[in-house]
């Protein structure tokens, strides 16, 4: 087996297991699963990539992305959350046709390779969701994704409206499909947009519909204060996490991006059931959402993981941003030492993966694990003198550092380049995709 024995040799290596073990080794990759980490024995003519100056680690998970909306990138400005969607984000979601979402899950996939994440948890658009997973299990990224739900909403563009029967049946069929794919790398997470968009009964159904697959759910809440009047005015005065517990869209299996609004009865739900959150602080900051109380969840015991949510809410993908933010932000309120920067490389590894339900494969770089393994060049100037290897990560790194990304033990990034796709025709592409789609959508041209 001499043949697909890989070896990482002499890096910094960033464990993220239960003890954060930080050792000075080797790492050993046979197949898609790590063999061994320190010391190691390799078998003879195994593959050796040199590691030394640079910090290896798992891959960063991310529990919370929208690749469809990669390609409006600067194109929703300066505008709060419900008027940035109904305005913008939904006329161009509505207007893609299957080409134009290649174009924009290709670019966001390819930032996140680029940038060290190595398993995401995204939401899709109302269609052409198989778009998407044809797009990831060519790039090899660890995705679990659904189409959007949306039943309900006089402000939908057409392109995004759909029934009850239809929401429910085309995101079963695409489960059908996807759920488990690629030996696991690819995964379905039912995905109601959130609760302003999906009645009820769509969104019982999708619960039931959901457990019975072994399907994650994935949905936004409590993120806008505007969001949260609407939903107590919607439901006859009940809070977003409440509303969403009595419909079953609750517990371990469910996801819930932001939860930024919470009154003591929403947090108390959260840990009571195991519902896992996704903290978007560059999203809540630039939709001026306002702060996620994080560190009171997860003293509460509810598991945290980070995401970069969408590119026109954020301008990049990157979980170097989320990890300096989510740390930088408690700090003012709750003191320097709050959110020390051990417990947010846990967040973006460990937690992410533990929100998707996939911590017993990857987040760690342990001994049966999948070898989803990341390796970061340190030699830079902005990197040194280095230290501590958690706060080199959090407050001084940035995705360009990335040098390797293997994810099943594939080789998908080697001395940061894209080794599926080249970076220039994906950008190419994506540069004409954006005006097909303000065009379909009736909005004004790009300034020539």
């Amino acid at each position: 087996m001499s043949d697909l024995d890989l070896v990482l040799r002499g890096g910094t290596i960033v464990t993220c297991d239960a003890a954060n073990t930080v050792i000075q080794g080797d790492v050993l990759i046979r197949g898609d699963r790590i063999v061994a980490v320190g010391t190691v024995q390799a078998a003879p003519g195994a593959r050796a990539v040199d590691a030394r100056g640079c910090i290896v680690m798992p891959g960063f998970v991310q529990a919370h992305v929208h690749l469809c909306q990669s390609l409006f990138r600067g194109f929703a400005e300066d505008q709060p959350l419900l008027q940035w969607l109904s305005k913008h984000i939904w006329p161009y979601e509505g207007a893609h046709s299957p080409q134009t979402l290649y174009a924009s899950t290709r670019l966001g996939i390819s930032e996140l390779l680029l940038g060290g994440t190595t398993a995401a948890l995204d939401m899709g658009t109302v269609r052409h969701t198989d778009v998407i997973f044809q797009t990831a299990e060519r790039a090899g990224l660890r995705l679990t994704s659904g189409k959007a739900m949306m039943d309900k909403g006089a402000l939908r563009p057409g392109g995004l409206t759909e029934t009850t029967d239809e929401s429910l049946g085309l995101s079963d069929d695409v489960a059908s499909r996807w759920h488990g794919k690629a030996n696991g790398r690819l995964r379905y997470a039912f995905a109601p947009r959130f609760i302003l968009s999906c009645t009820d009964e769509a969104l019982r159904a999708c619960a039931k519909l959901a457990r019975q697959r072994g399907c994650l759910i994935h949905t936004h809440a409590s993120e806008n204060p505007g969001e949260v009047e609407a939903v107590r005015a919607a439901t006859g005065g009940k809070s977003n996490i409440r509303a969403l517990h009595d419909l079953g869209i609750s517990g371990k299996d469910v996801v819930l991006a932001h939860c930024v609004w919470l009154d003591s009865d929403e947090r108390r739900l959260l840990a009571e059931t195991g519902t896992r959150v996704a903290h978007c602080p560059s999203t809540n900051l630039k939709l001026a959402s306002g702060l996620a109380d994080v560190p009171g969840l997860l003293a509460a015991g509810v598991t945290v993981g980070l995401g970069a949510d969408g590119a026109p809410c954020n301008n990049r993908l990157s979980a170097f941003t989320e990890m300096r933010l989510a740390s930088l932000l408690q700090k003012p309120k709750l003191g320097a030492a709050a959110m020390p920067a051990r417990d947010v490389v846990s967040m973006a590894t460990m937690g992410g993966a533990r929100a998707l339900g996939i911590d017993h494969e990857v987040g760690s770089l342990e001994k049966g694990k999948k070898a989803d393994v990341i390796v970061i060049d340190t030699m830079a100037a902005h990197l040194r003198p280095r230290t501590d290897p958690f706060t080199t990560l959090v407050f001084a790194a940035e995705a360009s550092d990335v040098k390797h990304v293997f994810v099943d033990g594939q080789w998908l990034v080697r001395d940061k380049r894209l080794l599926r796709w080249e970076l220039e025709e994906v950008v190419n592409d994506a540069e004409a995709a954006i005006d097909e789609v303000l065009q379909r959508a009736g909005a004004a041209p790009r300034p020539s």
